[in-house]
């Protein structure tokens, strides 16, 4: 017959599970994978994301790439699909899962500055994770995407598309 655990017994094994679950992973230096829709929407500083197999890209928030485009030569690339809008200034509309068929529109040199983002993040974040792997080395993406870029109270530019 099986004994039932007492409500202080089934609430410690409960706590010791949350806890647990919470320092799972929490090494802030070490390589995770961690995409940045997987983090806090709309973070107030610029995380480093590390990639599985290897490199980073920067997710920034709305604020610093808003700064980042006013003071910095960027090539800025819209991925989400189908098209809801852009930040203005972009440079090309390369889908997130293309991006690496069509390589020839992005710089040749894998160390230039390249920013993605999407709507949500969540393209942007493979995207990034596919140039990462191969060879992009000074990517940024936009936490929480043009979502969090409007909410942000920064304008969004919606073209006719034909």
């Amino acid at each position: 017959m099986r004994r039932a655990l007492r409500p202080t017994t089934g609430f410690l094994v409960v706590a010791l599970a949350v806890v647990l679950g919470a320092c799972a992973g929490s090494d802030p230096g070490a390589p995770t994978g961690q995409a940045p829709s997987a983090m806090p929407m709309g973070s107030a500083e610029a995380m480093t994301v590390y990639v599985d197999g290897g490199g980073t890209y920067t997710s920034v928030p709305p604020r610093q790439l808003a700064t980042m485009l006013e003071a910095e030569d960027v090539v800025l690339v819209n991925v989400h699909v189908p098209y809801e809008g852009e930040i203005e200034g972009t440079d090309a509309f390369i889908p997130y899962d293309q991006v690496a068929s069509r390589l020839a529109e992005l710089p040749a040199d894998r160390t230039a500055r390249v920013v993605l983002y999407c709507r949500s993040g969540r393209m942007s974040t493979i995207a990034a994770q596919t140039l990462v792997g191969l060879g992009f080395t000074n990517l940024v993406e936009l936490d929480g995407g043009f979502e969090a870029w409007r909410s942000a109270g920064y304008e969004l530019v919606e073209r006719p598309q034909g």
